[in-house]
């Protein structure tokens, strides 16, 4: 009897484990390994304003949720302490948050992640927290269409201004 609560207990996690992964553009793990409690609830502030769910889980676990999934490529990742970020919103979101908790604290480290259906390594995950972001991206598209057309509106105005002199 009570190895069924277990197992059921154990299965419950791995459905947990499985529902995040249903809506997660992406998923990076880290080894969160070294940090104090004061710098994990830090750490876990800094997550969550940012939407992204980090959560601990024992490997065999998610090893058995990843299975079938576009997820699946974690699995050459999942050993020793691994602790989990997930993204619904913004795929490479807990890249940049976690290197950047990672910067300042000089403790944890990437092992990898998935970001959107592609495995990166812990390098190629450095990597794409590097990148700006989309927000960063569009304004600097947007400075760069716009900064021409200003150009072109002000030539206007001055030859408008010269005729009428």
């Amino acid at each position: 009897m009570a190895s069924e609560k277990h197992l059921a207990e154990k299965q419950a996690i791995i459905d947990e484990i499985k529902g995040k992964l249903a809506t997660a553009q992406s998923a990076v793990v880290v080894d969160y390994m070294g940090i104090d409690v004061a710098q994990a609830t830090a750490m876990r502030k800094k997550l969550r304003e940012a939407n992204i769910d980090f959560t601990v889980y024992k490997n065999t676990f998610v090893s058995r949720a990843i299975k079938g999934t576009s997820f699946e490529g974690l699995e050459n990742v999942l050993s020793g302490p691994s602790a989990f970020a997930f993204s619904n919103e913004d795929a490479i979101a807990p890249a940049k948050v976690l290197n950047d908790i990672i910067k300042e604290y000089k403790k944890m480290e990437f092992k990898g992640g998935i970001i959107e259906g592609t495995f990166y390594d812990a390098e190629g995950v450095k990597t794409i927290a590097s990148l700006p972001g989309r927000e960063e991206l569009i304004a600097k598209f947007m400075g760069s269409i716009q900064s021409p057309v200003s150009k072109l509106v002000r030539t206007f105005q001055a030859v408008a201004d010269a005729k009428e002199a």
